[in-house]
């Protein structure tokens, strides 16, 4: 009995303790759906402002062209308040999967905000379709910062900076 529970604790709860093998699995299990999704197939076909919520560091090795960096840890409404004035404007908040994201998506809506998606995925999920992201100089690149070994499994295309 007592080699069962051993080998209950060394093998099926780490499994639990795991990012989900894929996407799909990871949103479900640690998302509310409080901010409804975009998808990067839909995203292209609209007019929006991106907002990065990842930290300074993987917004440097790549993000999203044209997005704004607004970060997670350090992240202040007042910065998008200054940028965005109108609360009506389309606002697409993105991170590394979409997790960070629905946290300042939420904080956007708290701050009378309307028009927020969240993008579905994250930039690995970008990436993982093979969109383009840019670098700090504004050039293509391959480069995606993964932001741990941890959660890195989730993104299947590009190279992982860590």
């Amino acid at each position: 009995m007592r080699i069962h529970y051993i080998l209950f604790l060394l093998f099926v709860i780490p499994l639990g303790c795991l990012p989900q093998k894929n996407i799909d699995k990871t949103l479900e299990k640690m998302n509310s759906g409080s901010v409804s999704y975009v998808t990067p197939q839909e995203l292209p076909n609209q007019k929006v402002v991106l907002l990065d919520t990842r930290e300074l560091e993987e917004f440097k090795v790549s993000h999203l062209k044209d997005a704004l960096w607004v970060g997670y840890k350090d992240f202040d409404i007042t910065t998008v308040l200054e940028n965005i004035p109108e609360k009506e404007t389309p606002i697409v908040v993105y991170c590394s999967i979409g997790v960070r994201s629905e946290d300042i998506g939420e904080e956007l809506q708290k701050a009378g905000y309307t028009n927020i998606k969240n993008l579905y995925g994250g930039i690995f999920e970008w990436k993982n379709q093979d969109k383009v992201v840019i670098d700090s100089l504004g050039q293509e690149t391959e480069n995606i910062h993964a932001y741990s070994k941890y959660w890195g499994k989730l993104l299947t295309k590009g190279n992982k900076v860590y």
